[in-house]
């Protein structure tokens, strides 16, 4: 019998020491979100159950915003790095100029827009909602909708140092944010007594901070990246197609993501002031059940991107396979944590014993369908939209939600009369079905033909 041939891997781009410097802060920051997610909620809570829907609804449409604002952010990644890979440092500092200027731009009129169709969303998009829930609403979208440029300048920010392997500032940036947002809470709710807006003023004011933070930082000549230090913007279309040509897929892809979100709460609305309530805490916790895997989503950007540019297939090949089996372990450990502690967290809500109870089921299916099938559903396009395909995720994505995820929360939640947990149950099957398209491409191999640069 012949010898196994070892692979020399000495010369790959990125060791495991990398790998963990670039995950840790990753998971930290994506633990802190969701920490402070839920803390913003538990503070609401206090404020009551119409509060806390009335916070959750607006909070869909933000989530929206932050997921476009994303997607555009990973596109110019994508480019950044493939740069980096062809070891082409300054198109990719321009690339991250381009960037930072184009998100600025949309986040400012995405607001005015929001402004102006703010009874549409309220009224029209949630349909009949009880007027305790419509008020508190009202007073969270007219604050926390002016922080939108900001948070669109954080995420651009954080994406190009993730870019260049640095995920530690921004990190450190969002620790000094999250600072800010729950010590504001705590200030506002519990010293002043404020309701709706005590959550909402601290929010602004954090994601203000945290964009002058990052974008200042990124002035620095001297990184590795870096953005030019002028108030005058020179679009430069060759980069911003190729930007576009990963964002406006993925920013597709997400926002009608977070539609379908949107479109399923108006069902979820008509079945009571319990199920939203449920729906709202279930979503902050499976958050947490699907934090490690958010986080290494990031981890596959940067990786797989830079991989593409050296033109080194067998080096995506191996990292796609590594980093997959590291989101399976660390989903699971975190699952398994989440269903020990569910208790405590659920007693921290103060919830009414029917919001609780449905809560649980809600948990306990998630958190299962998420260690079995979320890694391929939601890690695996990561490395295609590296490597240039994102229109083809997003085709899978779109068509797999209108039709499973959508079409299914209806037939289960309303005609089969499984409430909210009928939507959540629909939400699985979608994964099952973008988990085999998934599949499927990968072995195909397609998607090995269409770097961007």
């Amino acid at each position: 019998m012949g010898e196994i041939k070892k692979i020399d891997r000495s010369n790959y781009l990125f060791s495991n020491k990398m790998l963990l410097t670039l995950i840790i802060p990753l998971v930290i920051e994506q633990l802190l979100s969701v920490l402070v997610g839920m803390a913003d909620s538990i503070m609401i809570a206090s404020v009551g159950e119409a509060a806390v829907s009335g916070v959750s609804l607006v909070d869909q449409i933000m989530v929206l915003l932050i997921n476009m604002f994303a997607a555009l952010a990973t596109g110019g990644v994508v480019v950044a790095g493939q740069y980096l890979g062809q070891k082409k440092q300054e198109n990719a500092c321009r690339s991250a100029t381009q960037l930072v200027w184009f998100i600025t731009i949309c986040a400012i009129v995405i607001t005015l827009l929001v402004y102006a169709g703010k009874y549409m969303i309220l009224h029209g998009i949630f349909g009949e909602i009880e007027p305790d829930v419509m008020r508190h609403a009202n007073i969270y979208l007219l604050i926390v909708t002016a922080s939108i440029p900001f948070m669109a300048l954080y995420n651009g920010g954080a994406a190009i140092f993730r870019a260049m392997g640095n995920s530690r500032m921004p990190m450190q940036v969002s620790i000094i944010m999250n600072i800010i947002n729950i010590g504001g809470n705590a200030i506002l709710i519990y010293g002043f007594h404020r309701g709706t807006e005590g959550v909402a003023i601290p929010t602004l004011i954090s994601r203000m901070t945290a964009a002058v933070i990052i974008i200042t930082l990124l002035c620095n000549q001297e990184l590795t990246l870096h953005i030019e230090k002028t108030f005058r913007y020179r679009v430069d279309w060759n980069l911003v197609k190729k930007i576009l040509s990963i964002g406006v897929p993925n920013g597709l892809e997400n926002s009608m993501f977070q539609l379908g979100k949107i479109l399923v709460l108006s069902l979820i609305s008509t079945f009571g002031t319990y199920a939203i309530a449920a729906n709202a805490v279930s979503n902050a916790i499976a958050l947490f059940q699907i934090l490690p895997g958010m986080a290494i989503s990031f981890a596959v950007t940067t990786v797989i991107s830079r991989c593409v540019g050296a033109g080194d297939y067998e080096q995506v090949k191996y990292y796609n396979k590594k980093l997959l089996i590291i989101t399976y372990v660390s989903m699971a450990a975190t699952v398994g944590f989440i269903f020990l502690i569910l208790p405590f967290i659920l007693r921290a809500y103060n919830l009414s014993d029917l919001t609780a109870e449905t809560t649980r089921q809600i948990i306990y299916f998630h958190g299962i369908s998420a260690v079995l099938i979320w890694p391929l559903a939601f890690t695996l396009p990561g490395t295609f939209r590296a490597s240039g395909d994102a229109k083809t995720c997003m085709i899978i994505s779109i068509t797999s939600m209108w039709i499973f995820r959508i079409a299914f929360s209806y037939i289960l939640g309303k005609y089969l009369d499984m409430g909210v947990f009928g939507v959540w149950v629909a939400m699985v099957i979608d994964w099952v079905f973008r988990t085999i398209c998934f599949i499927i491409r990968y072995f195909r191999g397609n998607w090995k033909k269409d770097a961007i640069v």
